[in-house]
């Protein structure tokens, strides 16, 4: 297997002020460099970019394992004490969650643990965790 690269992925958000508060506060992403127009930001590793934008489209959904995902979205898989370590900082922080904290595919391939929270902007983040990482591509 070859050696994992970060990703780099830009969104849109509508006010990067509000945006930056909220990825720095309630994630702990540090910022990276930044414009008038946009902010990079150290998402684990990972280097995403939140861009001014005036158009933001409303999230549609598909059903998987019970719940309705929100088609556009990204985030991050954790390790399991990373991810709980995560849930619990939401939630001393109040954080309303899109898809409350639990297990989906239980006693399933691809058991993990997910959770999905919105920004400020309305985009949607899953993070989660798989009991064994030789699941994540598992069928």
């Amino acid at each position: 297997m070859n050696e994992l690269r970060p990703f780099h992925l830009a969104f849109p958000v509508k006010d990067l002020i509000v945006s930056k508060k909220w990825y720095t506060k309630i994630l702990g992403c540090k910022v990276g460099r930044e414009s008038n127009k946009w902010i990079d930001f150290n998402f684990y590793g990972h280097q995403i970019v939140a861009h001014k934008s005036i158009d933001l489209n409303d999230i549609e959904t598909n059903e998987v394992d019970g719940d309705n995902i929100p088609v556009r979205h990204f985030g991050v898989i954790l390790k399991i004490n990373d991810w709980k370590e995560l849930v619990n900082k939401l939630n001393k922080q109040k954080i309303d969650y899109i898809i409350k904290p639990h297990k989906r595919f239980i006693n399933k391939k691809g058991e993990q643990y997910t959770l999905f929270i919105k920004d400020p902007s309305g985009n949607a983040l899953e993070f989660k965790a798989f009991k064994n990482d030789q699941m994540i591509f598992e069928s």
